[in-house]
C-alpha cells in the first residue's frame, strides 16, 4: 500500500484526540474501519506508529516521527485546497480574465493600454520575466494565458506541445545602443568592425542573448571585450563610453545615447505571440500589433527600416 494525504490525516487526527473513537468521529468513518486503516498503515512501515492503552493512543518514537513529517503536509495541502477554491471563487466573481507575460519590450505599455479600452471587463495581469523558455513553461501548466516574447536567431525557443503561435515579425533587427560623442554616433549605419574595441555589454539571463551575440562576432571574425550584467546597469555604461550594448529598434530618442542600425542586420530576433491551445487571440494579437506599429513610428530611425524592407508593420494608422 502506498501512504496518501487521507493516511496522514488519520494519523493526524488519532494523535490529536488520543482515541481511535473520537478520531474516527473526526474524520466520519467507522472505528472499525479506522482501526484496520491503521493497521495498514503501520504493516506499511513495519512497525506501530501508536501504544494502545486503557486512556488511550499514544504516538511511540516512530509515530512521533512520522507525525512530524506528516503534519505539514496535511497543513499544506488543506491550505492548497483552500487557496484553490477561494481563486475559483475570485475568478467566478470577478467575471473575465487575461494572464499576460512579456519579456522586456518598448510595447508593453501600449499593449496594455489598448487592451484595456478593448477589454474593459476584463481582469488583465501582467508578468515581465528575461526568460521566454520561463513564460512558455507557464502558458503550459496553466499560470499564463498568453506569452509576447522574442526568439533570439540562431537559438530557437523549444516551445511546449500544443501550444498556439502567431508571429508578429519574422526578423527584428537589434540596433546599438552607444555614447553621444562615440565616433560611430555620426554615422546612420555602423559597421560592426567600427565597434570591436568596444567594451559590449550583454545580459547572459536572456535566453540565447550571449549565443545569439557570440555567434555574430564568430562570423565576424571578432573577439570584443564581453561584460556581463542588466540591461539597466547596461545603459547607465553605455552613457559614460564604457560599454556599447545590443537594444531594441523601437528604442526611444535619449539625449544621452545614440541609437543606431547595424551594417547588414547582423543581430535579429523573431517576435512571437505564444497562447494556450483553443485561446481566442484575435483582440489580443491585434492590439499588440497596433501597439507594436505605434511604438515603431516613435522611433524615426527603426520606422525608416521597417520602410526599406517593406514590412508591413511600416503602414500608417
Amino acid at each position: 500500500m502506498e501512504l496518501e494525504v487521507r493516511h496522514l490525516r488519520a494519523l493526524c487526527a488519532i494523535a490529536d484526540t488520543g482515541s481511535l473513537h473520537q478520531a474516527a468521529r473526526r474524520l466520519g468513518v467507522s472505528q472499525p474501519s479506522l482501526t484496520t486503516q491503521l493497521r495498514r498503515i503501520e504493516n506499511t512501515l513495519g512497525a506501530e506508529l501508536f501504544s494502545r492503552e486503557r486512556t488511550g493512543c499514544r504516538p511511540t518514537l516512530l509515530g512521533r516521527a512520522v507525525l512530524s513529517r506528516a503534519r505539514p503536509l496535511v497543513d499544506g495541502m488543506a491550505a492548497l485546497v483552500s487557496d484553490a477554491k477561494a481563486e475559483a471563487d475570485a475568478v467566478r466573481a470577478s467575471g473575465p480574465r487575461l494572464r499576460i507575460g512579456c519579456t522586456a519590450s518598448r510595447v508593453i505599455g501600449g499593449w496594455l493600454r489598448r487592451l484595456r479600452l478593448r477589454l474593459p471587463d476584463t481582469d488583465i495581469s501582467l508578468r515581465v520575466d528575461v526568460s521566454a523558455r520561463a513564460l512558455l513553461r507557464d502558458i503550459a501548466t496553466g499560470g499564463l494565458d498568453v506569452a509576447f516574447v522574442h526568439e533570439v536567431e540562431g537559438c530557437p525557443l523549444a516551445v511546449p506541445d500544443g501550444l498556439e503561435q502567431r508571429v508578429l515579425l519574422d526578423r527584428e533587427p537589434q540596433f546599438i545602443s552607444m555614447a553621444r560623442d562615440h565616433p560611430a554616433a555620426d554615422r546612420p549605419v555602423v559597421d560592426l568592425i567600427d565597434l570591436a574595441g568596444d567594451r559590449w555589454m550583454v545580459d547572459p539571463t536572456v535566453d540565447g542573448e550571449w549565443d545569439g551575440l557570440s555567434r555574430v562576432f564568430g562570423e565576424a571574425g571578432l573577439a570584443p571585450t564581453v561584460l556581463h550584467g542588466d540591461y539597466l546597469t547596461a545603459a547607465s555604461l553605455v552613457v559614460l563610453g564604457e560599454a556599447v550594448a545590443p537594444c531594441q529598434p523601437t528604442s526611444g530618442p535619449r539625449d544621452d545615447m545614440a541609437i543606431r542600425p547595424l551594417r547588414d542586420d547582423p543581430l535579429a530576433v523573431r517576435l512571437l505571440l505564444v497562447s494556450r491551445p483553443g485561446a481566442d487571440m484575435g483582440a489580443v494579437y491585434g492590439e499588440l500589433e497596433a501597439a507594436y506599429c505605434e511604438a515603431a513610428r516613435r522611433a524615426a530611425g527603426y520606422h525608416q527600416w521597417l520602410l526599406r524592407n517593406r514590412s508591413p508593420l511600416a503602414r500608417t494608422p
